[in-house]
């Protein structure tokens, strides 16, 4: 297998994609915060010191996909068309589950920029929290489905659109 971002010489390179097409993509990643029974009670009734969690999750999931290029060496900037993200409590599984949806037409796709998101909603869960729990774990962030590009579609076994 053949690394893209490596040259002949085996050094680090951006990918030139100036010859691809430009094709509509899509991206879904998803994550969760591992936390206390008595942390997700504080979340759901927004009484944590630092504010609504949820909120300010969301936005810094917002502002990381844009900024994916400056974070992550070798990605392209791109002009992103759209990023959803959405949290969830789950009382049952003590967690708070997180997904990124990026959408955008362009030479290459979204996946860095949706996981990105994800990483950065559950850091900022974290951060918001951490003043009552210092026991919270950040797993599973995965690419959960893509569309798009030479590669086509991928879809990760087990994983169902969420219900609203």
């Amino acid at each position: 297998m053949k690394l893209t971002h490596l040259n002949a010489a085996g050094e680090a390179h951006m990918v030139n994609v100036g010859g691809k097409a430009v094709t509509q993509r899509q991206a879904v990643a998803r994550g969760v915060v591992k936390l206390a029974p008595a942390t997700l009670d504080l979340i759901a009734a927004g009484e944590l010191p630092k504010g609504d969690v949820l909120a300010a999750a969301r936005i810094a999931a917002i502002m990381a996909a844009k900024e994916t290029p400056r974070l992550i060496p070798l990605c392209h900037p791109l002009s992103l068309d759209g990023v959803e993200v959405k949290l969830r409590l789950n009382k049952e599984q003590g967690q708070v589950e997180i997904q990124a949806e990026v959408t955008l037409a362009d030479r290459t796709g979204a996946e860095m920029e949706a996981l990105t998101a994800v990483s950065i909603a559950a850091l900022t869960v974290y951060d918001m929290c951490k003043a009552v729990d210092k026991d919270m774990v950040i797993d599973g962030v995965r690419l959960v489905a893509k569309r798009g590009g030479k590669s086509g579609k991928f879809k990760r076994k087990g994983e169902e659109a969420w219900k609203e």
